[in-house]
């Protein structure tokens, strides 16, 4: 007998790139102390991939393909994405399970392939299911992405059912065929430890809009968990400590949200 996923927690919350990045993007000295931060940084190149009405992402999907320095393939991700009800008490086990539920009668169960995760924001959480591939880089340079075309093939190549046939039969294929790329988006990461959790915070430059070229720094520091009282309360713990050096930006985490609203092009 099947059952509902069991995700993890991933808890996200976006930093002031004033108060927290020196030049050339780098994390200023105390930043740095607070979060144990370890030297040096991994590149990653990120784009989306989408038809230019964004149909796949009005349907609660986005596809991601990353290169992650130092990694000889790409990473290819499908994910579902299921709103858990907002507010800060949403967090709630009654309230995920609820978000399971829809997605186990949508067909993702214990069966499947598909990890979950909780994305626990500063005031939304998302319960995320995802499907993730890799694929040699053979024939790339560096840290380059794949364009429009090989995008298209790669994706299509490595969907999973429920993605190819999500609403009709080949709806994702169809989709795919008619697609442009969002992106890409240069960001970078630092790792480091922070109240017993392994910390990331990453810098993502992310144009201003699809008319401005100039960019916009988002910094999203974030640290995963299996249990979901961890990270609530690591959540908290860590929110109480930015406010008090007044490095947290008052808002949700929404970079995908974003990509997709300034990015698209059909250029091949």
């Amino acid at each position: 007998m099947t059952s509902s996923l069991v995700p993890d927690y991933e808890v996200k919350v976006l930093l002031k790139p004033t108060e927290v990045l020196a030049s050339s993007n780098r994390l200023k000295d105390a930043v740095q102390s607070e979060f144990d931060i370890m030297p040096g940084t991994k590149k990653m190149n990120i784009q989306f991939v989408d038809t230019e009405k964004k149909a796949i992402y009005t349907s609660g999907w986005n596809l991601r393909i990353r290169k992650t320095e130092g990694k000889k393939y790409f990473e290819l991700t499908y994910k579902k994405r299921y709103p858990v009800k907002e507010g800060y008490y949403c967090t709630a086990e009654g309230n995920i399970n609820t978000a399971l539920e829809t997605a186990l009668q949508e067909g993702f169960n214990s069966a499947t392939t598909y990890g979950a995760q909780v994305e626990v924001g500063y005031q939304e959480q998302t319960l995320s299911i995802s499907y993730d591939a890799k694929l040699p880089d053979e024939g790339f340079e560096g840290m380059d992405l794949p364009d429009p075309k090989d995008s298209r093939k790669f994706l299509t190549e490595k969907a999973p059912k429920e993605f190819k046939n999500w609403s009709s039969e080949d709806w994702g294929t169809q989709h795919l065929a008619n697609s442009i790329v969002y992106g890409p988006v240069h960001a970078k990461r630092f790792e480091g430890i922070w109240d017993g959790f392994k910390l990331f915070i990453e810098v993502w430059p992310i144009r201003k809009s699809k008319t401005d070229e100039s960019l916009e720094l988002i910094v999203e520091a974030s640290f995963k968990t299996p249990d979901l009282k961890k990270a609530l309360e690591g959540r908290a713990r860590l929110i109480k400590s930015l406010q008090k050096r007044a490095w947290i930006l008052d808002k949700d985490s929404l970079k995908t949200k974003l990509i997709m609203e300034r990015y698209g092009t059909s250029n091949e």
